[in-house]
């Protein structure tokens, strides 16, 4: 079985959904869940619901290793979690209004992966953009892909966040991710990385960087470009509960089966009917 080795962010998600509109300076009734998040990890066990074999490297307080470890195991995932003596682990309040989802983010712990002790990154590597955003330098983050590459594993990276790309800024982000092979990003990413606002300018855009780009369009697909060609392959329609994780479910799929054989556009066909599937249920993960 392929292994895949998965670096980034670990996270303790508070999952809110408000019953009714939010009301200023009082109370809101709100269904409110506390569940193990944070992107990297989400992926890394969506990625071994897909049968892969799935390495993840990332930071908690030491006080949470047990339990955060525990938990990936749980999803079939093999944690390789460092222990911080000081802060605590990374938490997110993710706010959840129908198909729109807003982030109340503390990066914790994981402004302190290291990650220079990695050796063998197996058939890929899969990088999160939030490891750029006031965590890992840009110099240790380039020195990943190239070790990775150097060893003939496809690198994968999702940029993360509009929100954060924008605080750290499109240059220096395309610098940093320079190797990329497959790049995994969301509509609003890809129109603040490319200042295009269409779809397919957008993928071509990108395509002059990375060779792959998988561009998520939420409820209407996904478009798939590579080899100077964009084909829009449409969602399945299904009743929207929960949207958080969604994305992560969808370049699982994609990243299973381009490392166990499968041509991209076959792949990105798989990969959108995850992402459909991964909507009808509530949390982040399988």
């Amino acid at each position: 079985m392929p292994r895949v080795v998965v670096v980034g962010d670990v996270i303790d998600d508070i999952l809110v959904k408000p019953k009714t509109a939010i009301r200023p300076d009082t109370d809101t009734q709100s269904e409110i869940k506390l569940s193990p998040g944070g992107s990297a990890a989400n992926f890394a066990c969506w990625l071994a619901s897909q049968g892969v074999d799935v390495d993840f490297i990332g930071r908690v307080n030491h006080k949470d290793v047990t339990r955060h470890s525990e938990d990936l195991k749980s999803f079939g995932v093999n944690p390789l979690l460092q222990a911080d003596p000081k802060l605590p682990t990374g938490s997110i309040v993710v706010l959840v209004e129908g198909e729109q989802r807003s982030f109340l983010t503390d990066r914790g712990a994981n402004k302190n992966l290291d990650v220079s002790e990695i050796e063998d990154f197996g058939a890929a590597l899969y990088l999160s953009g939030y490891s750029l955003f006031g965590a890992m330098p840009a110099k240790d983050f380039k020195a990943l892909i190239r070790r990775a590459k150097s060893q003939g594993a496809m690198v994968v990276c999702d940029p993360g966040s509009a929100g954060f790309i924008a605080d750290y800024g499109v240059v220096k982000f395309f610098e940093a991710t320079k190797g990329v092979d497959l790049f995994t990003p969301s509509l609003e990413e890809g129109r603040v990385l490319t200042g295009e606002l269409d779809p397919k300018l957008i993928g071509f855009a990108l395509l002059e960087r990375y060779p792959l780009v998988a561009l998520t369009l939420g409820k209407e697909g996904m478009l798939v470009c590579h080899k100077n060609e964009a084909t829009l392959i449409p969602a399945k329609k299904v009743k929207v509960i929960d949207s958080t994780g969604a994305g992560d479910a969808t370049t699982a799929s994609l990243v299973a089966d381009l490392v166990n054989g499968t041509d991209f556009d076959q792949a990105a066909k798989n990969a959108v009917i995850a992402g459909a599937n991964a909507v009808t249920r509530s949390g982040g993960r399988p």
